[in-house]
């Protein structure tokens, strides 16, 4: 395979953090500066900028406090909020005063400006915004019954609710969302952005996510990311013009296996998006029945029926990725393509029921072999089921990872890329629309496609998962989410592929 895709970054991907990353970096910010309350005060008078530059024309608003360092932010902004004049309330639980100098020391503040705080009696108060400051960062398990009843009655409240840091009731780390957490319609997230925020249940609760730095230069506290955020930006790190003198064999030979009976369709979305995605040929083996109709519906392709008793090894030759599983079935005949595909030395690709075969018999894989699974696959790779995958996908695609020595693609909301050795990509891209059967199909073709055309599998993996979110999006805006087929994706493959 000859390279034909920029693999250089002139600049970074957004770095990522958890908690024990961000505390790191919050002890030596407050050894730099001193003053540990001095990064309380910085983020109190961040969070009354962000409430300010939103609701500017809001003149009650309630603070809800909590008695860590996450509600000593939320006192602070409900000084400035008093100093400027607003009708400006606090609320706790009963019992929850500050705890800690550093609360204390903001509640103190608020109290000596005037302040006003109450205890939460079972209903909130009118006002015009909510700002939760109840939990932050460091939550680890289930609010307790007073904290749910709270974060249902902020939920329930008409009020517009600005988060400090992470939606009480959020893991950020994992992403994981109990059932009694806050649905924010705004989060401000302090010193850095956070992994858990971007993908999974999370998604459904952040709202629209910004970030306030506090000053603080990241990079001078050497902590390194715990995951890095790709967005639009980030394709042309990999796709950059063709040179002129390209021919199809330069840009990759795709073969797509899979379509047994009554599956076709799953095989043509995957070769399809192979060649949207730019490979310069593509071989198909499926089932007899599906050659005619693939032909008729995508002429460029070359399919080829292979039978109960034939030989595929020919097509096996020629190729330079192998994608693997979507319609391949798990009877006699996918199992005998799946063995096939294992022993061709190929980079492989594998999707849906490749996926079912390797869970039936796991088994470490080369390191340049591409996993695609959807959550239920995954919990069958892992022996798991998929509510434990949801509740922390960064540890589910890191065992995914361990057990099975490749790249791992964990799709979802906020899809996750994952390989031995390297930090983990989060796709900032994609909607609620592309949940539907044979969007991965489209995926495995788009990745197995950049594969082809010199990307290294890690790499095409996260470009290509980028580029199929990203298609998604422009589909859903072309239409609307709701009715959204992979298809539909086809030609904005194409564009977002020549950025």
């Amino acid at each position: 395979m000859s390279p034909t895709a920029e693999t250089s970054s002139p600049m970074p991907p957004t770095a990522l953090f958890d908690a024990a990353a961000l505390r790191a970096i919050e002890t030596a910010a407050a050894a730099e500066l001193g003053d540990a309350y001095a990064l309380m005060a910085r983020a109190g008078e961040a969070a009354w900028r962000e409430w300010l530059g939103h609701w500017p024309q809001a003149m009650r608003l309630l603070v809800v406090c909590g008695p860590g360092n996450n509600g000593g932010d939320g006192y602070v902004l409900a000084t400035h909020a008093q100093q400027a004049g607003r009708k400006v309330l606090v609320l706790r639980l009963p019992g929850h005063a500050p705890r800690g100098a550093l609360a204390e020391r903001a509640a103190a503040g608020y109290a000596q400006a005037g302040g006003r705080t109450v205890e939460f009696d079972g209903a909130l108060p009118e006002t015009e915004v909510i700002v939760d400051a109840l939990f932050g960062i460091g939550l680890s398990r289930a609010p307790g019954a007073e904290a749910s009843a709270l974060i249902d009655a902020i939920n329930a409240h008409p009020a517009p609710v600005l988060a400090l840091d992470t939606p009480s009731g959020v893991d950020a780390d994992r992403g994981y969302a109990y059932p009694s957490a806050v649905n924010a319609q705004r989060t401000l997230e302090f010193i850095a952005a956070k992994r858990g925020l971007r993908s999974g249940a999370a998604l459904d609760r952040v709202g629209a996510l910004s970030t306030a730095g506090l000053g603080l230069p990241r990079e001078f506290y050497g902590v390194p990311a715990s995951a890095h955020w790709l967005r639009a930006g980030d394709l042309q790190r990999w796709l950059s013009p063709r040179l002129r003198d390209s021919h199809k064999g330069r840009n990759g030979r795709v073969l797509c296996i899979g379509g047994d009976h009554g599956h076709g369709g799953a095989l043509l979305l995957c070769a399809q998006a192979a060649l949207r995605s730019g490979a310069g040929l593509l071989d198909a083996i499926t089932r007899e029945a599906h050659v005619a109709s693939m032909l008729a519906r995508l002429p460029e392709a070359m399919p080829r029926a292979i039978g109960d008793g034939d030989d595929p090894r020919a097509a096996f030759e020629a190729a330079d990725v192998i994608a693997i599983g979507p319609g391949l079935g798990q009877q006699a005949w996918g199992r005998k393509l799946y063995r096939y595909a294992l022993d061709s030395g190929k980079p492989l690709l594998f999707d849906a029921d490749a996926l079912n075969l390797l869970a039936a018999a796991p088994r470490t894989l080369p390191a340049d072999t591409v996993l695609t699974p959807h959550p239920g696959e995954a919990a069958r790779l892992l022996g798991s089921d998929t509510a434990t995958v949801q509740a922390d996908r960064f540890a589910a695609v890191g065992a995914l990872v361990e057990r099975y020595a490749c790249v791992v693609v964990l799709k979802g909301a906020g899809t996750l890329v994952a390989a031995p050795d390297r930090i983990v990509r989060v796709i900032g891209a994609g909607n609620p629309g592309m949940a539907v059967g044979g969007m991965g199909d489209v995926l495995s073709g788009v990745i197995a496609a950049l594969r082809a055309q010199g990307l290294d599998a890690f790499d095409a993996a996260g470009c290509g998962a980028l580029l199929h979110s990203l298609a998604g999006d422009d589909a859903a805006r072309d239409g609307g989410e709701r009715g959204l087929l992979p298809s539909d994706l086809m030609p904005w493959l194409r564009r977002r592929a020549n950025p």
